[in-house]
């Protein structure tokens, strides 16, 4: 591995209503070590309390991915959509040419776990769009999001592949980039890469090597994004 950011080192930021962990530098977070991997801009890791969430507000040029843990998340928007995000579903907001939206915890009372993810795109300026899936995991390595929707997956305007990796206990996985960048994002479980012991939060990236061999310590889940050598 080239790059670790452990759950523990990451920007924080607390509203009451929402607290969120950013992986990399957001808002008022700002941290010269920390501006993403390759396309990937944007890693928050948030909670939101029941009855509350994001009004609405707009976006342009970036493809939001929403990745909901525990809980449901209400998504609105300026194109007509308006949809309930259960967890696992993974949901895909091509932001384009400029979008409005909002994000509110679905239950009055349970607090909503989510990731919100920000992938520059490869293009500027085009339609807005919308898509939303549940995916049963059916390998190891499970695709969720790629640049030609393949196999049911939600279509991204980037180079990128985002997958689920779920493994038992004991079981081990080499994640191959090549040329390109990888970054894989623990959800859940314990694994170790590298003689690091990675939990839920903590991130591993690739920028210069090709292979990050990762072992299951207990079963766990991660997302695992493959990238460009260089955002594009």
């Amino acid at each position: 591995m080239d790059y670790i950011r452990l759950a523990d080192s990451r920007g924080r930021a607390n509203f009451g209503w929402l607290d969120s962990r950013h992986t990399f530098s957001f808002g008022h977070y700002y941290d010269a070590k920390h501006m993403g991997v390759s396309a990937l801009r944007v890693i928050n890791d948030d909670r939101v309390r029941g009855g509350a969430g994001f009004d609405t507000h707009g976006h342009r040029d970036m493809e939001i991915i929403s990745y909901v843990l525990e809980g449901a998340l209400q998504h609105k928007d300026s194109t007509g959509n308006e949809f309930v995000i259960p967890a696992g579903d993974v949901q895909l907001m091509s932001a384009g040419s400029g979008i409005m939206h909002s994000e509110y915890n679905a239950s009055a009372t349970d607090t909503v776990h989510f990731l919100q993810i920000w992938i520059q795109p490869n293009v500027r300026g085009v339609k807005p769009g919308y898509q939303q899936a549940t995916i049963e995991q059916n390998a190891k390595l499970t695709a969720l999001v790629t640049p030609d929707g393949r196999d049911g997956t939600l279509s991204i305007r980037q180079d990128v592949c985002l997958s689920r990796l779920e493994m038992k206990a004991g079981e081990t996985i080499a994640l191959q980039v090549g040329a390109r960048s990888g970054y894989l994002h623990m959800l859940s479980g314990q694994a170790k890469s590298a003689e690091q012991l990675l939990q839920a939060g903590d991130g591993v990236g690739l920028l210069h090597s090709n292979t990050l061999v990762a072992q299951a310590k207990t079963d766990m889940q991660a997302l695992w994004f493959d990238l460009p050598g260089e955002a594009g």
